[in-house]
């Protein structure tokens, strides 16, 4: 029969007691997990991150596939498996490209600096020779890269700097940049979101001009007397067809609508400026491009407003710092030089 002790508890004759059991929630492992707790989630794959970032900054999976030198299919399954492995959307998908979540924002932030530092040591190998840099590929409107930027630029070729000049339209620069063509562009446009790091480089002040003939026939202090009535059936030389330039000045300066048809087009500034000084007739143009001809009189200014219209430009790169060297020198020279232009 069991013997009860003294102290109440049973055990069986001739055996040793049986320690009692500990309570079940005291005396787990330390390193045993709860039945319920959720399953340790694998590292990110270094590979689909560098995927990420570059989508991130070019703004859509194309472009992504151009820097990356992948199939856009590849580079879409990469995003999907990503975002799968963290459980939240990364981008939202639309007709002109990938708009990033604030998930991905944050990402981005995280492993920009690490991805690129990784990429650095990558492309030239942790104990490679100095190399000397690629070229430094820079893209921006003919004009100011002409008249501006590249007499900043011209100093460093001492110190081995090579550059690779584009011109164009600013909307189509900047596709080049989002797809990694460029590594510098100077842009006319305000650029908003976070596909491009912008930086002001350079204020325009636009002012209206004409030749010294055109002014006396239109009479002098007549436009700011008159304003644009003065102006009516003078002969209008413009960068194209729609009259960008001229009608911001005409809304900005007279608080009118600019109806006139131009006569002559020219999608170069410094052929408006040719025209105009031999005779063609009235245009607006940037200051900074007839300095020389307002001084030396073969360009005569219409009107003087004490607030003309000014266009900032940007000096627009993609997120990140990058490999080469003299992209850091170019872009420094630029900005210097940006607030005297």
């Amino acid at each position: 029969m069991p013997h009860r002790d003294s102290n109440g508890t049973s055990s069986a004759r001739g055996r040793r007691a049986r320690p009692a059991s500990p309570p079940a929630d005291r005396g787990r492992s330390a390193a045993a997990a709860p039945a319920d707790a959720a399953p340790a989630r694998a590292p990110l794959d270094l590979s689909l991150l560098r995927t990420f970032l570059a989508v991130h900054r070019s703004g859509s999976f194309t472009a992504a596939a151009r820097v990356l030198g992948l199939s856009q299919p590849t580079v879409t399954t990469q995003i999907r498996s990503l975002e799968q492995q963290l459980g939240r959307e990364l981008f939202e998908r639309r007709p002109r490209g990938a708009v990033p979540t604030s998930v991905a924002d944050e990402l981005a932030t995280q492993v920009a600096a690490p991805i690129d530092a990784l990429a650095a040591v990558a492309d030239r190998g942790p104990f490679a020779a100095e190399q000397r840099p690629e070229p430094v590929h820079l893209a921006g409107p003919a004009e100011l890269v002409c008249a501006r930027a590249l007499p900043a630029l011209a100093p460093l070729t001492d110190q081995g700097v090579r550059l690779r000049i584009t011109m164009g339209l600013t909307d189509e620069l900047l596709d080049g940049l989002r797809g990694g063509r460029f590594d510098l562009v100077i842009s006319t446009l305000r650029l908003r979101g976070r596909t491009f790091s912008a930086v002001p480089l350079a204020d325009e002040e636009f002012v209206l001009v004409a030749s010294p003939g055109w002014a006396e026939r239109i009479g002098a202090h007549r436009v700011t007397a008159e304003g644009p009535a003065a102006l009516r059936g003078v002969p209008i030389v413009a960068y194209a067809d729609d009259l960008p330039i001229a009608r911001r000045y005409w809304w900005h300066v007279f608080g009118e609508r600019l109806t006139e048809q131009p006569a002559i087009t020219v999608p170069d500034l410094r052929g408006v400026l040719s025209a105009v000084a031999a005779g063609a007739g009235i245009t607006v143009l940037p200051r900074y491009l007839c300095l020389d001809e307002l001084a030396s009189g073969a360009l005569v200014p219409l009107l003087l407003p004490e607030d003309p219209p000014i266009n900032t430009g940007y000096l627009a790169q993609r997120p990140g710092a990058s490999a080469n060297p003299h992209v850091l020198l170019v872009r420094d020279r630029l900005l210097q030089a940006g607030p005297s232009w």
